[in-house]
């Protein structure tokens, strides 16, 4: 198998749009893993079996990469660990419209959807997902695992915990910090910082 030749992981929402950008970055999906073969196949993918089982093909090639099509922030990171358990890598797969500052840092693992605007000296750790639109102003923080939801903003100086999710059109007010674990509804705005495990709704945004 050649660099360009990838496994996606999961086949269902996120991992159809997931699909869609690997193949028109030049990339080959020589098919999908999951626990079990999907009823909807609309990229006409090769089911490959579950990752979580020893003799999965996926561990038998020493070139493969997987590129992660798991929505779900604590999933997506413990797949990703099992990955990288068995010697293998993870596929970081950007979008063609996406502007990416020069000065940003991307980890491994992470999607980058339609659109998204990532500015200087941000920092995305590993298995991100960075969804259609969103705008990541200028020395963001977001670490490993995080999901920030189409059309979000977060302004400059936002740290955002691992696992945790801010929703679509939520905006996140510049110097918050976001701890680990936690949820930010779609819509709310943010304007004092929020511990780890906890939901937040509502402009202003208030913990529930």
């Amino acid at each position: 198998m050649s660099d360009s030749e990838v496994i996606l992981v999961g086949y269902s929402g996120h991992a159809f749009v997931v699909a869609e950008t690997v193949l028109e970055n030049g990339f080959s999906i020589v098919g999908y893993s999951d626990k079990e073969e999907s009823n909807s196949n609309p990229y006409n993918l090769t089911y490959l079996g579950f990752e979580n089982e020893s003799d999965f093909i996926g561990w038998t090639s020493s070139e493969i990469r997987f590129v992660l099509g798991i929505g779900d922030n604590k999933l997506r990171q413990n797949i990703a660990k099992l990955i990288e358990e068995k010697g293998k890598l993870t596929q970081t797969i950007i979008h063609k419209t996406a502007q990416i500052s020069n000065n940003a840092i991307i980890g491994s693992g992470t999607f980058i959807n339609k659109n998204v605007t990532v500015n200087s000296l941000v920092k995305v750790g590993n298995n991100v997902i960075l969804n259609t639109g969103c705008i990541i102003e200028h020395e963001c923080n977001l670490l490993d695992a995080v999901h920030i939801a189409p059309g979000a903003v977060l302004a400059g100086n936002v740290k955002v915990g691992e696992r945790s999710f801010v929703g679509a059109n939520a905006v996140v007010k510049q110097g918050i910090i976001i701890g680990k674990d936690v949820v930010i509804g779609a819509g709310a705005v943010v304007i004092t910082n929020i511990p780890d495990g906890k939901k937040v709704v509502g402009n202003p945004g208030k913990i529930i």
